[in-house]
């Protein structure tokens, strides 16, 4: 009878549980988000015009050079921002639905971040639009964040923690 002689002292890999429905949850709020943050890029360029309007109130003595130097350093963060938001959204996704420990403590640090810029964008010039986006953004960040900080989340990045990687 043949047997194989044993390899190095590699173990085999044990199966990994599921995540619970709280992670599951969370992860898809992610996913959401990530989409929605695309979409926020999308709608700050169709917006262009509501957002000349929120300069021209917030600064009335503005020339129209300066109103387009402003438009495009609020447009150019905007997609800078948006596209950094998106991958963000996908690797908190997945490394939160891999049960990665330090990744549910990164995720609740920029939803506070979040928090934080969503308030200080109600003092910048902005289109209520690309406001209303930012609220929705923000409702899924704390849905998120709810469902990380579930006891069964707990429970999964404790076990996840435990075992071998």
């Amino acid at each position: 009878m043949y047997q194989p002689y044993p390899s190095g002292g590699q173990e085999p890999a044990l199966p990994r549980s599921a995540p619970p429905r709280s992670i599951q949850t969370a992860v898809k709020f992610m996913y959401g988000g990530a989409a929605l943050s695309a979409v926020e890029i999308l709608i700050g360029f169709t917006t262009i015009g509501s957002l000349r309007s929120a300069i021209k109130k917030q600064y009335p003595n503005y020339t129209a050079t300066q109103i387009h130097g402003a438009e495009v350093a609020v447009l150019g963060a905007a997609v800078v921002v948006g596209l950094l938001a998106v991958g963000l959204w996908i690797l908190m996704a997945r490394a939160n639905g891999a049960g990665r420990s330090w990744a549910r403590i990164v995720a609740s640090v920029l939803f506070g971040l979040n928090s934080l810029d969503l308030v200080s964008g109600l003092v910048r010039p902005h289109a209520s639009v690309a406001l209303a986006l930012g609220i929705l953004v923000w409702l899924i960040g704390l849905g998120a964040i709810v469902s990380l900080w579930q006891r069964e989340s707990s429970a999964y990045f404790q076990a996840m923690s435990a075992g071998p990687r």
